[in-house]
């Protein structure tokens, strides 16, 4: 069974961006006709407003979605807390949302969600998210999930080795805060993901980068005779 895992550095529904290519290419990528879709906004404390702009993103497309919450009451599309793992083991892709990346990992806590994602993407779910949602699926993450709003260390779920930070070119910081927690010893080597590019994993290995507009690319973050080495991993673009 391969397991897949697209991480988002930023972009597509959730940013109120028009351009879908991000998001053709996840459900693109589930190799079905008509996906099973769900979305997880726990990240953002279950907007509505994410909400909103999932099931209209989605809506355009031949697929089934639906949503897992747990700060809402239910709703159409909201999976019974009875039902979860069931529910999420029979999808094709399951999307995570942006937002609190360290809120979110303690809700999932609670709820042994990281367990289930983790059965979800060895038996051949496709896992897929952007900025928070891309964060976790890395042993750590380069998070600004912390009152100061700095770039600090997160663990993740650990399926991916390394670590990861999103925004990589959208945020002024974002590059050099994640240079200084490498070189520190803070964060291991990792990969720094522009807004608009997606890396797609095939196990644990990076298969492709694509990108939704032009002159984005992923990069290859690590500390080399105590100097952080940057290397471009140059993109496919979507359009």
């Amino acid at each position: 069974m391969v397991s897949k895992l697209i991480a988002i550095g930023g972009g597509g529904f959730l940013m109120g961006s028009e351009n879908q290519l991000l998001d053709r290419y996840c459900l693109n990528s589930t190799g079905k006709t008509i996906p099973k879709v769900c979305f997880i906004p726990t990240a953002s404390g279950d907007s509505e407003d994410f909400l909103s702009r999932f099931y209209r993103a989605f809506s355009r497309y031949s697929c089934e979605p639906s949503h897992l919450t747990f700060f809402r009451k239910p709703r159409v599309g909201s999976i019974p807390f009875n039902d979860i793992e069931q529910h999420l083991l029979n999808q094709d892709l399951i999307y995570v949302g942006g937002g609190n990346t360290r809120a979110m990992l303690a809700v999932w806590q609670e709820w042994k969600i990281g367990n289930i994602l983790k059965r979800a993407w060895q038996s051949g779910v496709l896992l897929a998210g952007m900025s928070a949602g891309a964060i976790c699926w890395f042993e750590y993450g380069g998070s600004d999930s912390t009152y100061s709003g700095k770039l600090s260390p997160l663990k993740g779920l650990g399926l991916i080795p390394g670590s990861c930070t999103p925004h990589y070119d959208g945020e002024i910081n974002r590059r050099s805060d994640f240079h200084f927690l490498i070189e520190s010893g803070k964060l291991p080597s990792g990969i720094g993901i522009d807004d608009g590019a997606a890396v797609l994993f095939e196990g644990q290995q990076l298969l492709e980068v694509v990108a939704s507009k032009a002159k984005v690319k992923a990069y290859k973050v690590k500390l080399e005779d105590g100097q952080i080495v940057e290397k471009s991993i140059s993109a496919r673009y979507l359009g």
